[in-house]
């Protein structure tokens, strides 16, 4: 009986789980990493797509506007390109590789972490835990779609054309051109984590749905005002085509602590009816 009993595990032993965890993530992270690299031409072809004016986003944005008779269709633009250092163009491609590698392998990282921990938790944890993180990645996947087709090329579209004076013409540097399709993918990644936030909140109870419902005009204002400096564009239509998924995000945040609340209050009740029984 006591063979199967499984045995705690030294510090030792963690720390040699540990490192095949991280030996494991970066050997995938490398491999993936390798197949970009070599694919150079495929992956510029992906990265640099939104800097045309046949990119998908804008013949869609074309496509509407034939069909609603709505100024929607952006004119054609030119976005010129330019390297000003030596090694630069070669390291943007070794960096590019790696953190597509990253981005591939990231749901087999979680799952790797999440296989190093789960055996401290409870079942019940263990259950919630693999919910959550497989939904934290589903939406931090998604908020890179976003961002890739619809908020980074409706702002370099039109930071590129912008100008102060016709005499002054856009020379875009590809460091600054990758820098910020890094920067934005990372930071709506993260902001599409928000329900997930929300629910860990309200599990520790620090967030009801009440006070989410009391504050949504602040929270309304403040998005407004946190999707023009996302998208810096001239009309209302690009503004509210970034401030209605996040807000729905935050709408969404709201029905989830709802119904966390309404699960522990459920259970203070019966815990109460339960520690009453025995003297009624």
């Amino acid at each position: 009986m006591s063979e199967n009993i499984p045995k705690e595990q030294t510090f030792w032993e963690h720390l040699d789980e540990l490192r095949k965890v991280i030996f494991k993530s970066l050997a995938v992270v490398a491999v993936f990493a390798v197949v970009a690299f070599v694919c150079k031409e495929q992956l510029f072809n992906v990265l640099l797509a939104p800097s045309k004016s046949d990119f998908v986003t804008y013949r869609f944005f074309c496509f509407l506007g034939q069909k609603t008779s709505l100024p929607l269709c952006p004119e054609d633009f030119s976005a010129q390109l330019i390297n000003t250092q030596l090694a630069s163009q070669f390291m943007i491609h070794l960096s590019m590789a790696f953190w597509v590698g990253v981005l591939a392998a990231f749901p087999y990282i979680v799952y790797q972490i999440f296989r190093f921990i789960s055996p401290a938790l409870y079942q019940t944890e263990r259950k919630y835990s693999g919910r959550v993180i497989f939904f934290a990645v589903l939406l931090f996947m998604c908020g890179v779609l976003l961002n890739y087709f619809l908020i980074f090329p409706l702002s370099f579209r039109f930071l590129a054309t912008y100008q102060v004076d016709p005499s002054i013409p856009n020379m875009i540097t590809l460091s600054s051109y990758i820098d910020t399709l890094t920067m934005l993918s990372l930071m709506i990644g993260l902001m599409t984590e928000l329900p997930i936030v929300a629910w860990l909140l309200a599990k520790i109870g620090l967030l009801t749905d009440r006070l989410m419902r009391h504050y949504r005009r602040h929270i309304i204002v403040a998005l407004m005002i946190l999707s023009s400096i996302i998208t810096p564009a001239a009309d209302i239509f690009t503004l509210l085509l970034v401030f209605f998924p996040i807000y729905f995000l935050y709408e969404l945040s709201i029905l989830i602590v709802k119904q966390v609340c309404k699960k522990k209050n459920l259970a203070i009740i019966k815990e109460q009816q339960d520690w009453e029984s025995p003297y009624q």
